[in-house]
């Protein structure tokens, strides 16, 4: 059968893995230093890979492929590892971080005002139709980055219209209702903060799939933090 069905760039990909813990069905695999699509019948062509992948390596395409074969997953996935890597996800690997014991101590809390200008912040309980979505500048942001990086408030918040979420916490897809939110107001752009890890993707690709089905030209920008909280992208 003719379906889509993701192909990978193999001169681009640089080995790091990131897309197979992406995807949740374990089609692809590290081989020989390259990722490699190891069964199309894993694939489900949905592509939670591609915004996983940080040098642009995996793309869609159209092509003879067999169907997605639901329960042949099942089994595979059965059969591997509880956790594949040493510390399971990369994201959730314990870590601490050192900043210095002085590094707030010359800034009174008093001094840092929350720039926050709505509620709910939940992607899954804001109203549709809210009317802060009017001409609203939105911020849709993974909830990990406003503790990850320091500045979030004043950086990301301020001005806009904040929306959070966690896609691999909630186990859900935020596009219908982000598609909803979309359609049916008038957003000037949308923003998106998301961490390094894989599981963000999430977040990012619902955020594209939002805007595709929403049918409008909306600027959009993604920016990446990392688990340390500095920028990454931007």
């Amino acid at each position: 059968m003719i379906r889509r069905i993701i192909k990978i760039n193999e001169e681009l990909c640089d080995g790091c893995g990131i897309c197979a813990e992406a995807c949740h069905e374990g089609a692809i695999a590290i081989i020989n230093g390259k990722a490699q699509l190891i069964r199309d019948d894993y694939c489900d062509g949905l592509g939670d890979c591609l915004p996983a992948c940080p040098t642009g390596a995996i793309s869609f395409e159209e092509r003879e492929a067999a169907a997605y074969d639901e329960e042949a997953v099942k089994a595979n996935r059965k059969k591997a590892p509880e956790n594949p890597l040493p510390c399971g996800c990369p994201g959730s690997a314990s870590r601490a971080i050192d900043r210095g014991a002085d590094l707030h101590a010359s800034v009174p809390a008093s001094e840092q005002p929350s720039c926050l200008s709505q509620w709910p912040v939940q992607i899954k309980l804001a109203p549709v139709n809210a009317p802060y979505f009017d001409n609203a500048d939105l911020l849709i942001a993974a909830d990990c980055t406003a503790y990850a990086y320091g500045a979030f408030h004043e950086k990301f918040i301020k001005g806009r219209i904040t929306l959070i979420g966690c896609p691999k916490l909630d186990n859900t897809d935020y596009s219908e209702k982000l598609t909803a939110i979309i359609a049916q107001n008038n957003i000037r752009s949308v923003k998106v903060i998301r961490m390094e890890v894989p599981c963000c993707g999430g977040i990012e690709h619902a955020v594209k799939t939002a805007l595709i089905n929403s049918g409008k030209m909306i600027p959009w920008q993604v920016i990446t933090v990392s688990t340390d909280g500095r920028i990454l992208s931007d």
